[in-house]
């Protein structure tokens, strides 16, 4: 039977939302045993909303100061807890289990004992959850595509949120880290594909927890170009929030990896609900039909038509460019998708649109 304390943790968690929020199953249980010890678990239970420091905590739970920041400290360095200084004052913040906590324990790219039962258990606990909660159909996605700037074809509206390097020149803190949807596949054991694996990118607030605690690399704009000119390389998708403005991180996902691309390829029809807005089209006096496009394309959505050009399933293609990029004739260049709705404009309208869609299953 576990402590008590974990079962007033699995209430806290499901109150603070996200994806595998919480559930009362084994797999919970082991994952959080794991992750938080019961003195940490009670602290984690008795955070506030919004950042907070050390004392306050302390007096709110009748403890030493002391004793609570040490556990905060512990906490903020294994990823169940943010914390960042801000004008030389530290604060604390809780953190949902995703994003957040799941993604934490491995953007360090540490490689243990530890990590490797982490990476079983948090597998062991998404898979439990997929099989019991089906999630609509029709909700709106929390997270989209963003094209690849140059791919996109001269003449077509190109707002700030489609480009990535507008994301990247309005932000002075940018952090680089481990991926940790393949480095968790690798501590399992699992075929990464030797794709790279420091690519994931965080802004301003994040970025500094990531520099401060998770020991990623701090970047300039003209590093952060270079990581995502490896990622486009690679064939991988960027990937970030579904709205327009705040965009704090950015994904550099895969296709047999990814949480959001995996969950996206579970719908029906795939390329409707993750999507960048623009669907590829296709020079048939330049094309050598190489197939190189199809091979690239994560969500396999290409196929060679009858005249030996490539045709596109727009139901399944997300809008990546990843085939455009990859193209050796450069036969490919990005299109505005008619009728595609643009993000929200920020957080709060991104759950306002969420909750209306499961409103309307």
């Amino acid at each position: 039977m576990s402590d008590p304390v974990y079962h007033e943790l699995l209430e806290v968690m499901k109150k603070r939302g996200g994806k595998y929020a919480g559930m009362d199953i084994p797999e919970f249980f082991a994952l959080v045993e794991e992750l938080f010890t019961p003195e940490e678990a009670a602290v984690n239970n008795a955070m506030p909303r919004g950042p907070f420091q050390a004392a306050g905590l302390a007096e709110s739970m009748g403890r030493e100061a002391s004793e609570v920041e040490a556990l905060l400290e512990s906490m903020a360095d294994k990823g169940t807890c943010v914390a960042v200084e801000m004008g030389g004052v530290q604060f604390y913040q809780s953190a949902r289990f995703m994003p957040g906590i799941l993604e934490f324990q491995f953007m360090t790219g540490r490689v243990s004992d530890r990590d490797r039962r982490i990476a079983r258990l948090i597998h062991d606990y998404e898979t439990a959850c997929d099989a019991r909660v089906k999630a609509p159909e029709n909700e709106f996605p929390v997270f989209r595509v963003i094209t690849v700037d140059q791919a996109i074809e001269g003449g077509n509206t190109v707002h700030t949120y489609d480009q990535v390097k507008t994301v990247i020149e309005q932000n002075e803190d940018i952090a680089v880290s481990t991926c940790y949807c393949r480095h968790a596949a690798m501590l399992r054991g699992e075929d990464t594909h030797d794709l790279p694996m420091d690519v994931c990118m965080q802004f301003g607030v994040n970025a500094q927890f990531a520099i401060q605690r998770m020991g990623a690399r701090k970047v300039n704009r003209e590093e952060a170009m270079e990581v995502l000119k490896r990622a486009e390389e690679a064939g991988l998708i960027h990937m970030s929030q579904n709205m327009a403005d705040g965009i704090d991180f950015l994904c550099n996902c895969d296709r047999w990896h990814c949480v959001a691309v995996k969950t996206a390829m579970a719908k029906p029809k795939p390329g409707v609900f993750f999507n960048s807005g623009f669907e590829p089209k296709f020079d048939s006096d330049l094309c050598t039909a190489c197939e190189t496009c199809i091979d690239r394309c994560p969500p396999q959505a290409l196929s060679m038509g009858d005249d030996d050009v490539p045709e596109v399933d727009l139901d399944l293609c997300f809008g990546c460019a990843a085939c455009a990029t990859g193209c050796p004739v450069e036969a490919i260049s990005m299109v505005s998708k008619p009728g595609f709705t643009p993000p929200p404009e920020n957080a709060k309208a991104m759950k306002e649109a969420y909750k209306a869609s499961l409103g309307s299953a």
